[in-house]
Parts: structure tokens; sequence; C-alpha cells
């Protein structure tokens, strides 16, 4: 009875601080692409972060889940977007069953190049302009008890269009809490889990360069030596998407070698109104293949004008010698402005 008091202590402060963080409204934000998604695996399911699952990528969402991974693990997960925009995400973890798992990770998004063409030279004057987008970040994450993991996430971010860059700093807090609720067996992760987590806290972003510093005649009308006084545009400075999450996840179907779990995430963001996320996974397990993995959700219920929608996917786990595995994931994503959208991820266990 304590325990479960305890549980519950932890997941209401968790949810009020993250309140408090947030505070009310929406207002624009900057680094937009740390909004994309960039999980395989959260991705197919509707982008839900509560489930707990063996899966390094689910750090993107909340640092805590790297407190339950076995083995050390490396993934790559590659997403194209259209007009030429590509987006790549790469993490690696070491984890020790004594001090907990550390991980970096890199989100790189880059928006193709354009030929720079002026009123003088519409034909183009012999350069390029591009955008990328970064952000890397340095996890560690613990199992604390059977039933309690947190995890924290520092990282740098950085934005650049042609000459101009922004950067900031931020981090991530998550927590992870296993309950004996519906509950098949003693294992953690077998009954009722609450996911939550604060991402994106950070410093603003203020874009800079030599393209806003200019020479100029600051009294064209008047004699004097105004003709070329150095002159710098100001630009606004704009906050990271700070997004808080709690979400549940349950398994109402554990038997054999089948496991069904369902989950759903409720979201509050600086940069939307509050909205929530639905997945759900079927796993087949072979003691000596390794895992399949049918993964569905929907992303975006209750949002206003939302873009996005169901959520579809598959992963497969194949066990090698010596502990070893390799996992392929892929998912898709419906976009009413962009059309599908899909990622698929190489990852290896060790």
């Amino acid at each position: 009875m304590k325990t479960n008091i305890l549980k519950l202590f932890v997941v209401l402060f968790f949810f009020a601080v993250s309140g408090k963080v947030i505070g009310q409204g929406v207002a624009t934000t900057s680094g937009a692409f740390l909004e994309m998604g960039f999980s395989t695996v959260g991705n197919a399911m509707g982008e839900t972060q509560s489930f707990v699952h063996p899966d390094i990528s689910a750090l993107y969402y909340n640092p805590a889940s790297v407190g339950y991974l076995d083995q050390s693990e490396l993934q790559i997960t590659y997403m194209p977007w259209i007009v030429g925009i590509k987006s790549s995400f790469i993490t690696g973890g070491f984890a020790h069953p004594l001090y907990g798992t550390f991980a970096l990770s890199l989100i790189q998004t880059s928006f193709g190049e354009e030929e720079v063409t002026t009123v003088a030279r519409p034909n183009g004057t012999g350069e390029v302009y591009d955008g990328t987008d970064l952000a890397v970040g340095l996890t560690y994450g613990r199992r604390l008890t059977n039933w309690f993991a947190f995890g924290a996430t520092f990282k740098y971010v950085n934005s650049r269009i042609w000459h101009e860059s922004a950067s900031a700093v931020a981090l991530d807090l998550g927590a992870i809490v296993n309950t004996s609720f519906f509950a098949w067996s003693d294992q953690p992760g077998d009954g009722l889990n609450i996911g939550m987590s604060i991402t994106n806290y950070g410093t603003r972003m203020k874009y800079d360069g030599q393209d806003i510093r200019e020479i100029i005649d600051i009294e064209p009308d008047k004699n004097g030596n105004y003709g070329f006084i150095p002159v710098r545009y100001e630009t606004n400075e704009w906050e990271l998407p700070l997004t808080a999450r709690i979400g549940v996840s349950v398994n109402p179907l554990i038997v054999d070698q089948h496991r069904i779990t369902v989950g759903a995430d409720f979201l509050h963001s600086t940069s939307s109104n509050e909205y929530m996320n639905f997945g759900a996974q079927y796993t087949l397990n072979s003691p000596a293949f390794g895992q399949l993995h049918l993964r569905g959700g929907y992303k975006g219920l209750n949002l206003k004008d939302s873009d996005f929608g169901l959520t579809l996917g598959f992963g497969v786990v194949i066990n090698k010698l010596g502990n070893n595995a390799i996992k392929v994931d892929y998912a898709f994503r419906d976009h009413s402005v962009l059309g599908s959208i899909q990622s698929y991820t190489v990852g290896i266990e060790f």
C-alpha cells in the first residue's frame, strides 16, 4: 500500500512541475524540427512514449526509457520528407547493470540547396544557399528500483540558413513508473506503466550572421560623412518548443509468445494546443529467431486542424550468437499537407 502511494505521489509531483514550467497559452517557437518525431518505433505507434520497450530511440520522447536497456545499442534512422528535405537520427548507448545507461544522440535535418538569384541576375549568381538543423544530446538514464526509472538529456541545438545561424542549449527530463495494476506477472512493465517527460526546456534562439550586417547612408539627403555607417538588423528571440507529456500503457494480452500493448499520451506544448496520441503493438516472440512487432496508432487526436492522423509500422529483431541482435524498423505516417512520411531504422544490440 505504501509503495502504491509513493508511486502516485511521484506521478502527481512530476505532472504538477510540468504544468508550472510550461504554463498556459500557445506561442510562436523556434526549432520546429525538434517536434518532427525521429523514433521509428514511436512514429509507428502514434508517437506514444509511455510504452516501456527496450529501444534506445525512445530517449527522444523520454530519457528515462534508456534505464530499461539490458544491452548496449546503436541505431541509425533515416526519414525523407518532401522537396528534398532529409532527416536522420543516430543514437548509441552503453548500458551498465550498476551505473545505468549513457547515450549520445544526433538529430540532423537538411533542407537541400537552392540557387541564389537576384533582380540583376535572375538566372543565378553562381552561389547556392542551404539550411541545416541539428541537435546533439548526452543522455543518462537509470532504473533505481523495479518500479521507477529516471533520465535526463542535455542537448545543444543549432539552426542555420545560409550565413545566418542560431543556437540554444536545452534539457529533457523524464520518469517512468511501473505499477502492479493489471499485471500478468511480477516482471517490470507487465502492468500499468506511467511515463512523464518535459522536453526542450532551454534558452532562446536568435539568428545572427553576416547577411544582417550592412553599410548604409543614414542621412542620404544631407552632406557629411554619413554614407558608410555599419548597421546590424536586430532579430527577435524565440523559445524552443517546450513540451510536457504524461502517458499510460497496459498489456491486455500476454499469453505464451504473444503480447499486445496499448498506450495513450497527453501532451501540452508551447507550440500547439493540448492533444492526445494513441498507439498499439503486437509482439510475437520466437526464442530461436527473435521478435516480430506489428504497430499502429493515431497522432493528434483533439488537436484542431491537425495535419497528422493514422500511423502504421513493423519491426523485426533477429537474434545472433553471443546475445547480439539486429533490429530493423519501418514506420508510415499520414500527413494531410505533406502526404505520407516514412522512416527507416537499422540497429544492433551488443
